[in-house]
């Protein structure tokens, strides 16, 4: 079995002027990140306000997903990059969590970056990655739909967390929830009339030009968020 292994960190700012240093990074941490060894694909990531799909920005929130040959690779470089160290001086809050694949269906700019490294175990926490890119044409229809379709999302109480990111505002857009298990998932997915209405509708309009589905099965973490440490046992 591949010994792939996928970061998500979250970074949360506080302070107008490291708020504006994030929005650069989007783009200035592009040549630090593409010599790191052992990356095989990363993604720098901003946010939408609340929990789920917002198309207005969350200024305060950013998130890099990475995707490693192996865990090692992965330590060397939280433990001793430079670039991780300038974060680390801006951020108010940094939190990672290390994930192996349980599965994935669909394709990210062209590929699907994540190799199945992972047995699945429904008894442990369970994280999501949902990523599309929306056709133009479908823009308004979907983005009037999604309060709708996220409804069941809040008072959830096997959701541990969810947070709506995307590399362009508006058009391209993911996902990110961590569930206590996969009975939690099941719940939602399946128990949710909106939920199901909204696959249904995806499927109807097909107002994704790609789209990527994928599970992980979260093993550790570093760092908090909102003050705890997320990933629970």
């Amino acid at each position: 079995m591949s010994q792939q292994i996928t970061t998500i960190s979250f970074f949360k700012y506080a302070s107008l002027p490291n708020k504006a240093w994030a929005f650069m990074m989007m783009q200035f941490a592009k040549k630090g990140l593409s010599t790191v060894n052992g990356l095989t694909f990363y993604r720098l990531m901003g946010s939408g306000k609340g929990r789920g799909f917002n198309p207005m920005p969350d200024w305060s929130i950013y998130c890099l997903l990475q995707v490693w040959e192996s865990e090692e690779a992965a330590n060397t470089f939280f433990s001793s990059s430079d670039l991780i160290k300038r974060y680390t001086d801006h951020t108010e809050e940094i939190f990672t969590l290390y994930m192996k694949n349980i599965s994935a269906s669909g394709t990210w700019v062209g590929k699907n970056p994540f190799e199945k490294a992972a047995d699945f175990d429904s008894t442990q926490p369970i994280a999501i990655i949902t990523r599309a890119t929306i056709k133009w044409n479908w823009l308004l229809r979907f983005w009037k739909y999604v309060p709708t379709s996220e409804e069941g999302l809040e008072g959830n109480e096997g959701l541990l967390y969810t947070k709506g990111v995307g590399e362009v505002p508006i058009i391209q857009m993911a996902t990110f929830s961590l569930w206590n298990n996969f009975e939690s998932v099941k719940q939602f997915a399946y128990k949710s009339k909106q939920h199901q209405e909204a696959i249904r509708k995806t499927r109807q309009y097909e107002w994704y030009s790609e789209e990527l589905f994928s599970r992980f099965q979260p093993y550790k973490s570093t760092g908090t968020w909102e003050g705890k440490n997320l990933l629970v046992f």
